[in-house]
């Protein structure tokens, strides 16, 4: 996802998308270690989301806290 993209949702959405993202990763990591992936990059890509999420929901939090 674009940052843009994550930007614009909510936190509780946010929240959501954040454990997709975890439960996705740990599917990628099973087949990874049984069988292979077709894309092993996609590991790359689930991982770099979760931490726009994580980077989006922690500014929202110190803003917060801020004012």
């Amino acid at each position: 996802m674009k940052n843009n993209e994550l930007t614009k949702m909510t936190s509780p959405e946010l929240e959501k998308e954040l454990s997709e993202l975890k439960s996705e990763l740990f599917k990628l990591r099973f087949s990874l270690a049984t069988n292979g992936l077709d894309n092993p990059l996609k590991v790359r890509e689930v991982r770099r989301n979760i931490a726009r999420v994580k980077t989006i929901l922690r500014d929202r939090e110190i803003k917060n806290n801020n004012q």
